[in-house]
């Protein structure tokens, strides 16, 4: 054991206060706004709920499949199956414009009084629940709101004219909400209206700003699906991804004296790394650095800077490569890290920023350089090992082919 997990700071008035006095205006109207509307999807829910009784959810719970798939042929969202989908969607949005996670929305329409997001965080996972019940209404963890946001122009697109009305305006609230939650530098918060804690970190983890990107790329091309798109609010998209691209550059980790990867979260007004659940050292994160540097591969005009960046990154996926073991399940359902002669390359999830050394996280806080002395339900329960980096290491090999 070499330490302990520091939790995120959250974003407040009195660490904006901090701020060099010219740069604290934006960051001000940003909590402002995001107190507002947090407080008008209480107001609009506690209206429903004014003089009746609360209605139990009837949403399913689940984690994994989330009931909207996007990998259908065309004549499949022209449906009666798809059309139900699309309005579940609908009745799910909150008043802000986005979306709770692991909710299946091939279940029932939303009820007048039902709460917004009913899934909250497992407790057991080191996510103290909030007392008033009030979490992840609008988050983009777990690929919420941008799989809502896509399956609606995929349905949309099928439904031309008035049918398809109320999934279009939908889609522009939610286009709205991802533009309203961004930072005014760029980053993105796992959950908007801000819910604090370590989610008003910038949240690279599970690819969630990464995920917004694409959709934003998306949205200002105004092709396909998203054709329907007003030309204003492409412009936005197009702008606010740009700004996101320009934050992932900024925070990109300098360990050893050169550039590394990047942390699953980063401060939202220091770009600093952070740790998030007690689990979740601040570490440099192989799988979240593997996803970033495809998305600024995927740029359509690299600058100067990011080609810099991507090089740089790719060396050190290169250099944090393990060789010679193997991240086997024992008959029992553990996970165990065990000598492999021959096998590899693997990558361990997150790397010591100081030491260069693989690191874990359990769930008492502690952190420890051999996976194998965690607990068995944290260090079966976790990816602490994986391939996922040499897709982007591919990637690397056929942009570096296509540049001049």
């Amino acid at each position: 054991m070499i330490g302990t997990t520091t939790t995120a700071a959250p974003l407040t008035e009195a660490r904006v206060a901090g701020l060099d006095v010219t740069g604290q205006g934006p960051w001000r109207a940003y909590l402002e706004r995001s107190r507002a509307l947090m407080a008008a999807d209480k107001a609009t829910l506690a209206a429903e709920r004014a003089g009746g009784t609360v209605p139990a959810s009837a949403a399913a719970h689940l984690k994994g499949e989330s009931g909207m798939p996007l990998d259908r042929p065309a004549a499949w969202y022209a449906s009666a199956q798809a059309a139900h989908v699309a309005d579940n969607i609908v009745s799910w949005q909150t008043p802000a414009g986005g979306w709770g996670k692991n909710v299946d929305r091939g279940g029932p329409l939303r009820r007048r009084g039902e709460h917004y997001a009913p899934v909250d965080d497992d407790p057991a996972g080191g996510v103290v629940a909030r007392a008033d019940g009030w979490s992840y209404v609008g988050t983009i963890d777990n690929d919420a709101t941008t799989t809502e946001l896509r399956f609606l122009a995929r349905a949309q697109a099928a439904r031309q004219g008035p049918g398809g009305a109320a999934w279009r305006a939908a889609f522009v609230k939610g286009v709205r909400y991802l533009l309203d939650a961004q930072y005014p530098n760029g980053g993105f918060p796992q959950v908007y209206p801000l819910q604090g804690g370590y989610h008003d970190a910038i949240t690279y983890n599970d690819d969630a700003l990464a995920t917004v990107v694409a959709l934003l790329d998306a949205v200002a091309a105004r092709e396909g699906d998203y054709a329907f798109v007003p030309a204003g609010l492409a412009a936005q998209a197009g702008a606010a991804a740009e700004r996101a691209v320009d934050v992932v550059l900024a925070s990109q980790i300098v360990a050893g004296g050169v550039l590394a990867g990047w942390c699953q979260q980063h401060d939202a007004l220091t770009l600093a790394p952070v740790g998030a659940r007690n689990f979740e050292p601040a570490a440099l994160s192989t799988a979240e650095s593997a996803r970033l540097l495809s998305l600024l591969m995927r740029r359509p005009k690299p600058s100067a800077r990011l080609v810099a960046a991507v090089d740089a990154g790719v060396a050190w996926l290169k250099r944090a490569a393990v060789y010679d073991v193997a991240w086997v399940r024992q008959a029992d359902g553990g996970r165990v890290l065990v000598a492999r002669p021959g096998a590899g390359p693997i990558w361990p999830r997150m790397i010591d920023i100081a030491t260069a050394r693989p690191v874990f996280g359990d769930r008492d806080g502690t952190i420890h350089t051999d996976v194998n002395e965690l607990s068995l339900e944290r260090r079966s329960g976790y990816g602490w090992f994986g391939d996922r980096p040499a897709a982007a290491l591919a990637d690397h090999a056929r942009w570096t082919a296509r540049r001049p």
